[in-house]
């Protein structure tokens, strides 16, 4: 198994979240495409701001890395028109793959043709420009009943919307890493949740995010049936190490 390519390395703090100057969150945020190069990972996954940079790194380095950013993060409440200009500048950008956040608060109290209409109009606009989108639900935000609808909801309106060859292009994702639990519980992908989604989405991938930090844990949740995990510990990952900390 070569696991680098299930693995999307993430950076995705902002300079006050990370504690840092908007130049020195740069260098970090170069130090983790250049290691995504170095690496030969799948993907790596940075904020919209930094798509361009890593653009022109991977470019210049004649790497066959990709590009992933996140689109109405974290919380995907901004509403339909926020989510397709980010996604149109992060295509304009560079970016292969568009991971939006799920107004899964809206869901969560019965907004179901508002969240319906974000799915299907961002779905149509990453799948029109011949990108992989992916939709984050936020686990640790649901309960698995809502786990279980949510993944149903997006595996149908592809089906419905979108022709077959597509549905390896858009996956359903569990976590944005920076959900806020209470008592210390996990904020991520967790093996009972990745099976409901499994369970549910299907035909379309599933994506594990947040929380994964073992080669162990990736191997599991690759046997599992995810296609993609995301990782800030991607190197660690790989290396057969444990990855230390969040996004």
């Amino acid at each position: 198994m070569n696991i680098k390519q299930y693995l999307d390395s993430t950076y995705l703090k902002t300079p006050s979240q990370a504690g840092l100057t908007e130049a020195e969150n740069t260098i970090i945020a170069k130090e983790f495409i250049q290691e995504a190069i170095d690496e030969h990972f799948k993907l790596i996954m940075i904020r919209p701001d930094m798509v361009s940079l890593a653009k022109t790194m991977i470019t210049g380095a004649n790497s066959a890395v990709q590009i992933g950013t996140v689109i109405d993060f974290p919380e995907g409440k901004a509403g339909l028109e926020a989510k397709l200009a980010e996604a149109t500048q992060a295509i304009q950008d560079g970016a292969d793959d568009l991971d939006f956040v799920c107004n899964y608060e809206a869901f969560k109290v019965g907004n179901v043709d508002l969240v319906k209409e974000e799915i299907l109009k961002c779905t149509q606009l990453g799948l029109a420009n011949n990108k992989v989108v992916k939709w984050i639900i936020e686990v640790a935000a649901l309960t698995d009943k809502q786990i279980m609808q949510l993944s149903a909801l997006i595996k149908n309106l592809v089906i419905t919307h979108f022709k077959e060859e597509n549905y390896p292009s858009v996956f359903v994702k569990s976590s944005t890493g920076f959900y806020k639990t209470e008592n210390n519980l996990p904020n991520g992908a967790t093996v009972p949740s990745i099976i409901i989604m499994l369970e549910n989405a299907n035909p379309l991938p599933v994506k594990a995010a947040g929380g994964v930090r073992t080669y162990e844990e990736a191997v599991e949740m690759i046997r599992l049936g995810v296609k993609r995990i995301g990782t800030s510990g991607a190197k660690a990952i790989a290396n057969g190490q444990k990855a230390e900390g969040g996004y």
